[in-house]
């Protein structure tokens, strides 16, 4: 029988000059991929540096984690950009980031949308062709990290990307596999009992219980495991060791 496998994400460098948002160093012993923040949600020069250094040397998956221009609103605010603006912003973020991570010896190995935009490139194909067009844009065939199903998956496939799909063991999943919005009955799971064993069910047999009560199928590669809620560091390692105890192994994604 072939072992199952996981890739555990985080997203890392969410802070600004002197505010952290993340653990960044105690994450990075944990997981297998780090999606860090490129300037437009969070993150500055010195934070992308940093959280870079740390992921190479622990050798650490380095992905960028593209948003829209919104620091004020940490990238959760919905918005109106241009395809072709929007394009050249996916790639600006993916390139400051990959000066960072070629100087600790790494590189920028995959690609993730945060906040509003991944949740607008699960159904909007012009944004989501706007953010495949900024991969390409960037020079290198990314994979593309995001929801199953989701319409920037389908665009990244016509333009021969790798895509990755994710799960997310502490938010809440409607009947059709979605994302319930942040502020929605449900939205957030925050028994850590309850999001280890989501993870675990995830894992083993790629689905979950929606709000509805009804099963949901996600054939997940990846684990999301948000680094700013409170005990962020503690809930990772119990996921992990939950894992590993199971037999499930805890790699990145090929």
């Amino acid at each position: 029988m072939t072992a199952v496998s996981i890739d555990l994400n985080a997203d890392l460098g969410e802070g600004f000059g002197r505010w952290r948002l993340t653990d960044d160093e105690e994450l990075l012993s944990v997981v297998t991929s780090a999606n860090v923040a490129c300037g437009f949600h969070a993150g500055d020069a010195a934070t992308m540096r940093r959280v870079c250094d740390l992921a190479a040397a622990r050798g650490v998956r380095i992905g960028a984690q593209v948003s829209y221009r919104d620091l004020a609103g940490f990238g959760r605010r919905a918005m109106e950009v241009p395809s072709g603006e929007l394009a050249a912003e996916v790639a600006y973020q993916i390139g400051a980031l990959e000066v960072f991570a070629r100087a600790a010896g790494s590189r920028v190995s995959y690609v993730k949308p945060h906040g509003a935009l991944y949740n607008r490139v699960v159904h909007d194909p012009e944004q989501a062709a706007a953010v495949v067009e900024g991969v390409l844009l960037a020079g290198e065939r990314l994979p593309v990290l995001g929801l199953p199903g989701s319409v920037l998956h389908a665009a990244a496939h016509r333009e021969s990307l790798p895509v990755v799909p994710e799960a997310f063991a502490d938010r809440g999943y409607t009947a059709q596999g979605t994302l319930v919005p942040r502020g929605g009955p449900g939205a957030l799971v925050s028994d850590p009992g309850a999001v280890v064993e989501r993870s675990l069910g995830m894992a083993l047999s790629g689905a979950v219980t929606s709000v509805c009560g009804h099963p949901v199928s996600i054939p997940a590669r990846s684990l999301c495991l948000h680094g700013d809620t409170p005990g962020a560091v503690s809930l990772a390692r119990r996921v992990r060791a939950r894992l590993e105890e199971s037999g499930v192994r805890v790699e990145a994604f090929a």
